[in-house]
């Protein structure tokens, strides 16, 4: 998705990916070369519908849901999405589908269910598992939303990546999706970052400490994130079918061949247009951190890596819940108190950058039932109860699917 010659906020790339599941019982059906062959009337891995496409990913039961090239409106994003569910539905409904939301199947067995892409570029899946092994949760079963955003040049990529690094930790607070696997709570309302934080741990060059290090300069990153990569992986891959730039598995990365900076730290949620809202709210945090508006430049790009890891485990555990007691990082968003919950946080700077921002204004209706009500998981969790049988799972599931459908927000009770 190039962003090349695209400058701060001109533009923004959204990919989200879902789940194929039988559409009675919701278990994995590994069809996704199926459903974009049906759309494409060949074998693809990629099929281009106007503005959106869809297309696969490693795992053969997930596929993607993206914008064909940058969009410079996010308020149209929602209507765009909207017809593309539609546009698919009568493919999945032939093949008795239907796409599943959230970040993690809640009871697939990934060793035995995960089937891989065999098609174009099977070689490179084949070598990631090799390598990794790709038939666990943390390759198979972690369904996200990528955000792209672009910079033009060295002085916007400085501010860019350094208002990420501030911005990643508090995502799981808006985003999370995922309090369930194998069936049972697992202590975490953002299971599938978890997940992912721990999927290259035969390489942790790829992953670093998931925050981007504080590197503001296209040489450093090269010397510093991706020589290390390079030299890791060639160790393991001396055919060198894996490129280096696609290796870093950052909850950021830096795309200069793209000229952009893609975020993976969201769960994909019941409906695009509640990611679409979610990322609305993140562009606009960024801006304001990259206009400098609380605190400047040199002091953002100060803050450390093993700090904003900290705050990124208590959100990924407890969302919107966690307690932040980092003063020193609360002041880079003009917050005055050593102390406050990630969930009052996003709601008081959402609710001065709404008055300022029309684009977040007229997107925010999901964003204010997650302010309200909580994120998806919390309320996954208060439609499930404390403790819940499989069938209980089962429907609480099959009407996540029905909100994707019928494109409206979950609702616990």
């Amino acid at each position: 998705m190039s962003t090349v010659s695209l400058g701060l906020f001109e533009a923004f790339g959204i990919e989200m990916e879902y789940m194929l599941v039988d559409r009675e019982t919701l278990e994995v059906r590994p069809v996704a070369d199926k459903v974009l062959a049906a759309m494409a009337g060949h074998t693809t891995c990629d099929v281009e519908i106007g503005p959106i496409s869809w297309s696969n990913e490693l795992a053969l039961h997930v596929i993607e849901l993206k914008t064909t090239k940058p969009k410079r409106r996010l308020r149209r994003l929602p209507s765009m999405f909207e017809t593309a569910i539609s546009e698919i539905s009568p493919i999945l409904d032939g093949m008795g589908l239907c796409l599943l939301p959230s970040a993690v199947h809640p009871w697939m067995n990934a060793t035995t269910e995960t089937r891989l892409w065999p098609h174009e570029y099977h070689e490179i899946y084949e070598t990631y598992d090799r390598i990794f092994n790709c038939r666990t949760h943390g390759w198979s079963n972690v369904q996200s939303v990528h955000l792209n955003l672009p910079f033009k040049h060295a002085a916007e990529f400085a501010k860019l990546h350094a208002a990420v690094r501030l911005v990643l930790p508090l995502l799981p607070a808006l985003a999370a999706s995922s309090p369930v696997l194998d069936g049972k709570y697992t202590g975490l309302l953002d299971t599938r970052m978890n997940l992912y934080a721990d999927h290259c741990r035969a390489v942790p060059s790829l992953t670093g400490n998931l925050i981007p290090e504080p590197i503001f300069d296209e040489a450093a990153y090269r010397r510093e994130i991706f020589t290390p990569i390079a030299n890791d992986i060639g160790k393991l891959d001396p055919q060198g079918q894996m490129e280096v730039e696609f290796l870093n598995a950052r909850g950021a990365i830096a795309r200069f061949d793209r000229g952009s900076i893609e975020l993976r730290v969201m769960d994909v949620q019941e409906y695009p247009a509640a990611d679409v809202s979610i990322c609305a709210a993140v562009t606009s945090l960024v801006r304001a951190l990259c206009d400098q508006r609380w605190l400047p430049l040199e002091k953002q790009q100060s803050i450390s890596t093993a700090d904003l890891r900290s705050i990124l485990d208590q959100t990924t555990a407890h969302a919107e819940n966690a307690t932040i007691e980092d003063a020193g990082y609360l002041q880079h968003f003009g917050i005055r108190k050593s102390s406050i919950t990630a969930g009052q946080l996003w709601s008081t700077l959402l609710g001065e950058l709404r008055r300022e921002d029309a684009t977040l204004d007229n997107l925010f209706a999901p964003i204010q039932i997650i302010l309200e009500s909580g994120t998806l998981a919390t309320r996954i969790t208060h439609a499930l109860g404390p403790q819940f049988s499989r069938e209980r799972l089962a429907d609480v599931y099959r009407d996540l699917a029905d909100c994707l459908h019928r494109w409206v927000p979950f609702q616990s009770l």
